[in-house]
């Protein structure tokens, strides 16, 4: 009787161990995918590499990393336009590719033609916090615009890059949509394509703007500041692509700045999607997003 209660009490402490673990690895596949499967190129399309990259950061005075996808039959004897990619808060540069679904979606768009090969970097945000509220901007708790501008020029001197603005696009979602704005229209020399993904365009007095005066928040909110640009973007034009979902609640936000963006010489494209503020409106619509830096990488 004593082993067989023995053997009974194993059982239920195997099956609850086995419970646990199906629990714990259903968490982990959720957190990190959203609910999708792991990303996989459909039969008979040849796959673009992932690969992580370390440099120095003068900006963050730390070493650095980001991830860059390299496209199918990736050469270093060609030089190639590249998208970069700033994530939301929080965030960080592999979901872009775990949930976004970002390289199948390019290694598809090359294989029917519809895009021609190009390089996707993933900027690393990370503050060391698990939101990494930094906006993307110079403020107390880190230089992050510049840790972006760090970036482009590690990539560049690793890569084979078309180095030059027309040959650089940026976007981001929420968040990331807010730094690649900013990072856009404050660098103009650096950048000519832009995406904002469900973005906002104000700075408020929170979270990484706290402690910040009228005019520090004034520089970092495109919605003040655009209609200045006027003279510069007629100089250094800029090609951006806002889309935003029907029933988010601050649609208005985009609708209104497509149109300042527009009236100070930007040639925007603005567009309502069926959806949230969330992964499945942003993996939707990646392959428009690539298409339009496409269109307008010079080469």
């Amino acid at each position: 009787m004593t082993t067989r209660r023995a053997v009974l009490g194993a059982i239920a402490v195997a099956w609850l161990l086995l419970g646990l673990y199906g629990v714990a690895s259903y968490g982990h596949n959720y957190y990190v995918y959203r609910g999708y499967d792991p990303p996989h190129d459909p039969a008979h399309v040849a796959g673009g590499r992932l690969v992580s990259s370390r440099f120095y950061s003068p900006a963050l005075r730390s070493w650095r990393s980001y991830l860059v996808y390299l496209p199918p039959g990736y050469s270093p004897l060609r030089r190639y336009p590249v998208l970069y990619l700033l994530h939301g808060a929080p965030g960080w540069p592999r979901e872009f590719v775990d949930v976004a679904d970002v390289g199948v979606s390019l290694d598809v768009a090359v294989a029917q033609n519809r895009v021609r090969p190009f390089l996707l970097v993933m900027v690393d945000g990370g503050d060391g916090t698990y939101t990494s509220d930094t906006e993307w901007a110079n403020t107390r708790r880190g230089r992050y615009e510049d840790l972006v501008l760090d970036t482009v020029r590690a990539v560049d001197r690793r890569w084979p890059t078309l180095a030059d603005r027309a040959d650089r696009a940026i976007a981001g979602n929420s968040e990331g949509a807010f730094g690649a704005m900013n990072v856009t229209l404050r660098h103009l020399d650096v950048f000519s394509i832009v995406s904002s993904w469900s973005g906002y365009f104000r700075a408020d007095s929170g979270g990484a703007f706290a402690h910040t005066t009228a005019a520090q928040r004034r520089a970092y909110s495109p919605a003040d500041y655009v209609a200045s640009l006027a003279g510069r973007l007629r100089r250094l034009p800029v090609h951006a692509f806002l889309y935003v979902g029907m029933v988010d609640p601050d649609r208005g936000l985009s609708t209104s700045f497509a149109g300042q963006l527009r009236a100070a010489g930007a040639d925007v494209r603005y567009a309502e999607y069926p959806g949230r503020h969330s992964w499945r409106l942003w993996r939707d619509e990646m392959p428009r997003v690539q298409a339009f830096a496409d269109r307008w990488f010079r080469r």
